[in-house]
């Protein structure tokens, strides 16, 4: 499959949208929604929708891998501005000739963005990955990744404190992130492009409970529909993500320094090869 679209910027509905004067049930204190007419868009039928490929739209925080100082780095997107001290320190940065696209480092001993520190090991530049197993489509597989092989990829960043944690993840005690390539689950029987079609799609089946559709076209343009579009609600008690059976794949016997006791990519290598029925259902000896 040709590699996928990047997501720098927001993505536009397959359908014309409305303005209608409700309540929305996506951002409180928000009076009225966006929802989708029955008319696909200009910019849909532009970029050639029909022939696009269509994933899983993921509920997580924006990541891009790229190189920094001679490595490879992940950087989160900035969608608001941080707290004041966050704001005073990024300062000279995001008005650098480095940053010209919203994007911040992730480091390790910033307390602004440390809860990144648990999915990413700089000392190995590696992270921790889920995706489709690569011998079963039908499995997931959490594993450790070279960020080398996520250069120039855009990401999405899901855990325990993450947009609420739709997925079930881990605990407040103890936190699990993962990192899921943007496009990574390919959606397989997806109904014509029609509202009242996707509608039945995303209600009555089970591959539907997600938060969204994103389809990439062959020139490069993202298109999405999520829930709300449909005057659907998100997040959901059963994703269909959280319904699928995952394996552990951390050998970490490749790297030739141990890992730090406490960081998850060793307590993973403690259930390295056990298979899970859900995420959620992933326990950790910490």
């Amino acid at each position: 499959m040709r590699r996928l679209g990047s997501v720098q910027r927001k993505m536009p509905c397959v359908f014309v949208t409305e303005v209608k004067e409700e309540p929305s049930t996506k951002r409180e204190h928000q009076p009225f929604k966006v929802l989708a007419t029955e008319t696909i868009s200009h910019k849909a039928l532009d970029a050639d929708i029909h022939s696009a490929i269509p994933t899983e739209k993921v509920d997580g925080t924006c990541c891009y891998v790229t190189t920094y100082k001679g490595q490879p780095y992940l950087w989160a997107r900035l969608d608001r501005k941080p707290n004041k001290l966050a704001e005073k320190r990024f300062k000279n940065f995001l008005h650098s000739k480095q940053n010209s696209k919203g994007w911040v480092p992730v480091e390790k001993n910033n307390k602004q963005y440390c809860w990144h520190s648990s999915v990413v090991n700089y000392e190995f530049a590696v992270a921790l990955v889920l995706r489709h197993h690569s011998d079963d489509p039908g499995l997931l597989e959490i594993s450790a990744v070279p960020l080398s092989d996520l250069l120039e990829q855009t990401l999405e960043l899901i855990g325990t404190n993450i947009n609420g944690n739709p997925y079930g993840l881990g605990s407040k005690k103890h936190p699990l992130h993962l990192l899921i390539p943007h496009g990574a689950f390919q959606i397989r029987n997806l109904p014509t492009l029609k509202h009242n079609d996707l509608l039945s799609w995303f209600e009555g089946c089970r591959e539907g409970k997600i938060e969204g559709i994103v389809w990439h076209c062959s020139d490069g343009c993202l298109i999405k529909l999520h829930r709300h579009h449909l005057g659907l609600c998100w997040p959901i008690p059963d994703t269909y993500m959280n319904s699928r059976p995952v394996i552990i794949n951390m050998n970490l016997n490749n790297y030739v320094y141990a890992f730090d006791a406490k960081c998850l990519f060793n307590h993973f290598s403690k259930i390295d090869n056990q298979k899970f029925g859900r995420l959620k259902d992933i326990i950790l000896n910490v």
